[in-house]
């Protein structure tokens, strides 16, 4: 398979206009679904709204292009889009989240095929895990009200910021439009005001999906669903005669673990196919962990042919869900954020501020031999405050209230 690892992916053939991202057939004896992808840059972009336009976590995107900044990435740039996936080492029955991934499938069969659909997800932190194990729906909601733990109340007072003791629907909600109810009592599957965090552990513990993702998986699924959640950072699979690799860094305190169980299954297919595998390439596979399904082993004579190269799509006119920066405003209310003499630093802070749930509109202002964070316009000055307190709560930025420009 040394032949494929060389070829460049870079300058793949003709463009297309579109790339399946969700829905995949799953053809009998197959473990692999979806192709790899390639997308040139333009100014402007950045890597969290490639993510969100193609379905993708901020985590898969960016292993796949180590080195690419994630904020102010180079126009031009040629990037991989991760749209291949090596499906869990599981019963294809129900949902299964695989955390180490972090990655939604959705199995729907019938008597003549089986259909998955898989999503990106957000998930627990270090010090908040998402527990693995099985569960299933046990009810749905739409405009779930938010009931604050105690434990998430006693952390923000600890910063000052006092929470309700519940939150109604609307986009202050961390919940979204869309909720899925687990047995495993305060889990949630839900929708999100924070898009920018899928693919990323920033959850209490439940797993939350984009808001246009939430919403499909919600209508798909009924009650009493079976859900499980595993923890599978190295994968092996199989398609059209091919054996792939695919390797995630582990979440923490699973990687010897997991690589042992990985490195028995590999033994065991050696064994079984009488053919020597590559261990070398396999370790560089393991060590690079870029979340991309790598073909390491022919199964069957010839079948190195049938290994897919990426495929070029052409840029979208629009990115899906990309922020909106409202017009300047001489009447508005501003807060700034920042004052640097790096321009790229300026940018960087302006998009991470930009992609902040609910968003918090952010602009760069050159100003003489500096550059300034603007945020806002905000319609008053108890929107300005607002945001300047979330600034300080989520980026521990100290920001200066700016007052409107006075008429006359």
């Amino acid at each position: 398979m040394k032949s494929f690892q060389e070829k460049s992916w870079l300058f793949p053939g003709h463009p297309e206009k579109e790339i399946e991202r969700n829905n995949f057939s799953v053809a009998k004896g197959d473990d692999v679904i979806g192709r790899l992808a390639v997308i040139k840059l333009e100014k402007g972009d950045t890597l969290p709204d490639i993510a969100r336009h193609f379905s993708l976590g901020i985590n898969a995107i960016s292993a796949a292009n180590p080195g690419v900044d994630v904020w102010v990435p180079e126009a031009g740039e040629r990037i991989m889009l991760p749209l291949s996936f090596i499906l869990p080492d599981t019963p294809r029955n129900g949902i299964v989240i695989n955390l180490a991934t972090m990655r939604l499938f959705h199995y729907k069969s019938d008597s003549k095929s089986l259909v998955v659909s898989t999503y990106p997800v957000g998930v627990g932190t270090e010090e908040r895990p998402t527990p693995t194990g099985q569960t299933f729906v046990a009810r749905k909601t739409t405009r779930p009200t938010w009931h604050v733990p105690a434990s998430i109340a006693a952390d923000h007072r600890k910063k000052g910021d006092i929470l309700p003791a519940k939150v109604p629907p609307g986009p202050e909600n961390p919940l979204g439009e869309y909720a899925l109810y687990l047995g495993k009592t305060s889990y949630l599957i839900h929708g999100t005001n924070k898009p920018a965090s899928i693919g990323l552990k920033a959850t209490n513990g439940c797993m939350r999906l984009y808001p246009e993702n939430v919403k499909k998986l919600y209508k798909d699924t009924p009650v009493n669903t079976p859900v499980a959640i595993v923890n599978q950072p190295y994968l092996v699979g199989q398609r059209d005669g091919v054996l792939y690799m695919e390797a995630h860094t582990p979440l923490e305190d699973s990687g010897a673990v997991e690589l042992e169980k990985i490195y028995a299954t590999l033994r065991n297919i050696e064994k079984k196919s009488a053919k020597t595998l590559d261990w070398s390439r396999i370790k560089k596979v393991q060590n690079e962990a870029r979340g991309i399904p790598v073909p390491i082993l022919e199964l069957r004579q010839g079948s190195e042919k049938e290994v897919a190269e990426p495929i070029r799509v052409e840029h979208p006119d629009a990115l899906y869900g990309k922020p909106e920066i409202p017009e300047l405003k001489l009447d508005a209310w501003y807060v700034l954020a920042a004052d640097v003499r790096d321009e790229i630093d300026a940018q960087r802070l302006a998009a991470i501020i930009n992609h902040q749930g609910p968003q918090i509109p952010a602009r760069v202002l050159s100003k003489s031999n500096s550059y300034r964070v603007i945020a806002g316009p905000f319609k008053d000055i108890s929107e300005a405050k607002d945001a300047a307190k979330r600034l300080k709560y989520d980026l521990d930025i100290d920001g200066i209230v700016i007052e409107p420009v006075k008429k006359g």
